[in-house]
């Protein structure tokens, strides 16, 4: 293994990190050792194993050296002889947590791991191997239904495969960004604490206990890919990132929109970094760039279908002043800063009415919301409708690198220099041009002082360096994108906007000298070919099969009978998984997380009727009587139930701080942990609604209250950001249309010429229209017409020709 192997010595090595165990047991105890990369370090950890209903754990506060650390193991030896002595368990690298289910306690054990990456030298690993073990002599013996219920438990978890998409690192926090990581000085505690730290429940009785993290691993799923590629005979790194949240976490059908705490279903932090291939003892120059998808914040829901591919969309009005809505924009404003970009990819116009019921009320949301805020504070919409430009890849991607390179000017990018020795604790900081009590990452601070105390930090650290140190740059808000799923489409949305974003990173890095990437390049099949792997990944986690990929696929030239018969079968494989294997998964993640936690004398998780009962184990004895079997509904929110009549949502059942609200205090995201970004750094393009999209005036994206053309003259007026009363419900079917390659090749002004030559992930929509499947002679009619159009389908009708 790579970091094992002496390469990174003396980068990711520090004392206060414990990277490899021994456990050891006897009859009455556990003793796990744990030493530092440099075998400098020992500390012991005991496990009382006696008491099978409680979890005892206690931290020698001793630092050992290696020879008093064996001295110490033989002293155990010795004294616990008549019992068995001392016996050699595991090696492992960490601890996953801790379980408990209707038995006595077992213990999760990384056994196995595997380097993935790393960044500035900062080791990433996968895990390759875990173990469970028991932690009493003898397991409790329970009567015949527990034992057997304690068995379906465990093998319930067992299915959370720990080995594919869990990622962690020992002295890099990846569950935050690198400009977070940068610019705040945490505790190891708080970082456990993030929304991408799926272990936090297992591990949260011994961190509480002992008050430190030094035995336990901080687990993030997502998607973790790192590749060396080369512009201009110059060689960079490349890391993409997803972190999916925990929060309302799940599956396609059982997780939809949002719960009433404001967290969406399908959260995923996308960051893209890139950084210079130089020797571990150099400076090198690093840019991070962050967007995110998650599902339309809404409450609606779909109910799975064993007989019907599309169901339909059910839209709940039990919020109708929009306060979950409210919630998670707020929760996006305080990670990320201001603005919030919004892109919306559904579908604008239906010969049965679905994802369009939704584009109308999401635009409803925003423009409530956007009427308490202040115009520079107000949400930036933008509907698309991508499945209807999709048959032209080249054109799609074109316009998608629009939106890219206008949220990027808003946004920005993260870009520092660092050095190996300028870290504390093993940690990354800014040391090397700005002190970290400088860095603005407190709770509030004046932003402009700020600034102004960056300047002056950097101006003296250009003294006493070099004149080729540059001023850091800063990513404040955030570009969020979404579909019906958050997976396909929004796949081929966030490569545009990667591919974009990437020439302005080799730009900061001074590799390229303009921030335009040429479609051509083979940069951009490289890219195209990470963010398709992603797409795979992250749609197979929440929707079972790997993503549509049409349109990287077009860009490839693949053949298109081919690539028709490729998402023909992904479209089987999806409702296959959707209607048979999502409420197990469900249920295994409901588990994992701690959202259920098994009592007895209470339901079992799988004699309950759906996902949303998971609370049982939270609410105490009283949550159930005789009949709350038979009331079970599906809820859409973590922790309550609805009830046959939705009851509205009002104000007194949420509380928010108002982040979006005009006079809303200092943030605690991206714009909190940094200054706002230089203006010398962003040239912000205003172009009007005709300048941007000059061929859409035959069907215009902007109207006023009368349904007449807005007179645009600022791009921030095609999105819902002006007013509250623009983008009646009845206009939606108006967007984008009228796409001439021509035109947008004369109008593509941003930074770069989107190259769909990547071998990505390509999307549509997800399902293929009868046209598409009109040539596959091999099945009936009915069943062309059930997989393109969902209608109901009977096992008679289920017959290939």
């Amino acid at each position: 293994m790579a970091g094992e192997n002496g390469t990174d010595a003396g980068l990711d090595s520090n004392p206060s990190y414990l990277q490899k165990f021994r456990l050891y047991e006897t009859r009455s105890n556990f003793y796990m050792i744990g030493r530092d990369k440099n075998r400098t370090l020992w500390r012991v950890l005991k496990i009382d194993r006696l008491d099978p209903s409680e979890l005892t754990v206690v931290e020698d506060s001793t630092a050992y050296s290696e020879i008093e650390c064996s001295d110490l193991l033989r002293r155990i030896h010795e004294g616990n002889r008549p019992s068995g002595g001392l016996k050699f368990v595991t090696a492992c690298y960490g601890i996953i947590g801790f379980v408990k289910f209707l038995g006595s306690y077992s213990m999760m054990l990384i056994t196995k791991r595997k380097k993935i990456g790393a960044i500035c030298g900062h080791t990433i690993y996968s895990i390759s191997k875990r173990e469970m073990i028991p932690i009493p002599k003898s397991p409790i013996q329970s009567n015949m239904a527990y034992s057997k219920n304690e068995k379906r438990y465990k093998k319930l978890l067992s299915t959370v495969d720990l080995t594919k998409d869990f990622f962690f690192s020992y002295t890099y926090n990846v569950m935050h960004s690198l400009q977070r990581n940068l610019c705040r000085d945490e505790t190891g505690l708080v970082h456990y604490e993030s929304m991408f730290v799926w272990n936090e429940f297992l591990t949260r009785g011994i961190r509480n206990t002992l008050g430190n993290t030094l035995w336990t691993v901080a687990l993030v799923y997502g998607f973790f890919k790192q590749v060396k590629l080369s512009v201009s005979g110059k060689n960079f790194f490349l890391t993409l990132i997803a972190r999916r949240s925990r929060h309302y976490a799940g599956t396609r059908y059982l997780k939809r929109g949002v719960n009433e705490k404001g967290r969406v279903a399908n959260d995923v932090e996308t960051e893209q970094i890139v950084f210079e291939d130089v020797h571990e003892v150099c400076r090198s120059q690093i840019s991070s760039v962050v967007q995110n998808r998650g599902s339309i914040p809404l409450f609606w829901s779909q109910e799975t279908s064993r007989l019907n591919l599309k169901p339909d969309i059910i839209l709940s009005k039990k919020d109708p002043i929009y306060e979950a809505t409210r919630l998670h924009f707020e929760n996006l404003v305080m990670r990320y800063g201001n603005p919030i970009i919004i892109l919306n990819l559904i579908k604008r116009s239906e010969k049965k009415p679905r994802e369009t019921i939704l584009r109308a009320e999401f635009a409803k949301a925003i423009r409530f919301i956007n009427k308490s805020l202040s115009k520079e504070n107000r949400l930036r919409f933008l509907h698309w409708d991508l499945n209807r430009h999709s048959r032209k890849a080249t054109n799609a991607l074109e316009l998608l690198g629009r939106v890219a390179d206008y949220a990027l000017n808003l946004t920005g990018i993260f870009y520092c220099q660092v050095t190996p020795n300028c870290r504390q604790d093993g940690l990354l900081t800014l040391s090397c041009l700005v002190q970290n009590d400088e860095c603005p990452a407190k709770s509030s601070y004046d932003k402009t002082d700020d600034i102004e105390k960056l300047d002056t930090d950097v101006a003296n650290d250009n003294e006493n360096f070099s004149e080729t140190v540059k001023p850091p740059m800063f990513q404040t808000g955030v570009l969020r994108t979404n579909c019906i799923d958050c997976l396909d489409r929004t796949n081929v949305a966030q490569y545009a906007y990667g591919l974009v974003a990437l020439g302005r990173q080799l730009r900061a890095i001074g590799f390229t000298e303009s921030q335009t990437i040429d479609q051509n390049s083979p940069l951009t099949e490289d890219l195209m070919a990470v963010y398709e792997t992603m797409g795979d990944t992250l749609a197979l986690q929440y929707g079972g099969s790997a993503a549509h990929n049409k349109i990287f696929c077009q860009r490839r030239g693949q053949w298109k009978a081919a690539t028709q018969s490729q998402e023909f079968f992904k479209t089987l494989q999806r409702y296959y998984s959707n209607a048979y294997m999502d409420a197990e998964k469900q249920s295994a993640i409901n588990l994992f997380l701690g959202h259920f936690q098994p009592q007895q004398g209470k339901p079992a998780l799988w004699e309950l009727d759906s996902d949303q009962h998971y609370c049982v184990g939270r609410h105490g004895p009283n949550l159930f009587n005789e009949n709350a079997r038979s009331s079970f509904r599906r809820s859409l929110s973590d922790g309550n139930f609805v009830s046959e009549t939705d009851s509205s949502l009002g104000a007194s059942n949420v509380g928010h701080c108002d982040l979006l609200s005009e006079n809303r205090g200092a943030l605690h995201g991206f714009s909190e942990s940094t200054p706002a970004i230089p203006t010398s750094e962003i040239s912000y393009s205003r172009m009007s609604c005709r300048q941007l999209f000059r061929d859409m005036e035959e069907d215009p994206v902007c109207y006023d209250e009368n349904d007449n053309d807005c007179n645009c003259t600022n791009f921030d007026l095609e999105w819902l950001s002006s007013s509250g009363n623009s983008f009646d419900e009845d206009i939606f079917n108006r967007s984008m249309t009228g796409l001439s390659s021509d035109n947008i090749g004369a109008e593509l002004n941003v930074g770069m010429t989107t190259s769909p030559s990547e071998s990505g992930s390509s999307i549509k929509g997800g399902y293929r229209t009868a046209s598409e499947l009109s040539n596959m002679d091999e099945f009936s009619e009915s069943f062309v017409n059930w997989v393109t159009h969902g209608d109901m389908l009977t096992p008679l009708y289920f017959t290939s020709k």
